[in-house]
């Protein structure tokens, strides 16, 4: 988890140097740095803080169940207008892969995001 740490050193160095700041993070922590672009995947035993959701850019929630696609949503609720909505198939139930396909299908607004890495068999 990034935000265990102080990102405030790393990021001010990074950008002096022209580098752009993107993280994934659950949100259970403070934010800290400098960043541009910031990936909330939220984790339902570790509940996001309130106060990432006004800078978050892009929302990735895993989903086994009907009931993950309901938080999907709770948690789409609370980000800016705008933000990039991703379902994402849980890597070891391929049974949600059909379920996930289904539900954008009728609600556009999201997209389905893949862990190639696990297609292409990279460790």
């Amino acid at each position: 988890e990034p935000l265990m740490h102080d990102l405030f050193p790393l990021t001010k160095a990074l950008h002096s140097l022209g580098v752009q700041i993107h993280i994934e993070t659950s949100g259970s922590s403070a934010l800290s740095g400098e960043l541009d672009w910031i990936t909330l995947s939220p984790k339902r035993f570790k509940k996001p803080t309130e106060e990432i959701f006004e800078f978050v850019d892009e929302l990735k929630v895993v989903v086994l169940t009907n009931k993950d696609l309901a938080w999907a949503e709770e948690n789409a609720a609370k980000c800016p207008e705008g933000t990039t909505l991703l379902l994402q198939p849980e890597w070891d139930t391929p049974k949600s892969i059909p379920l996930i396909v289904d539900y954008v299908k009728e609600h556009p607004e999201w997209g389905i995001s893949l862990q190639t890495h696990k297609f292409l068999k990279v460790p």
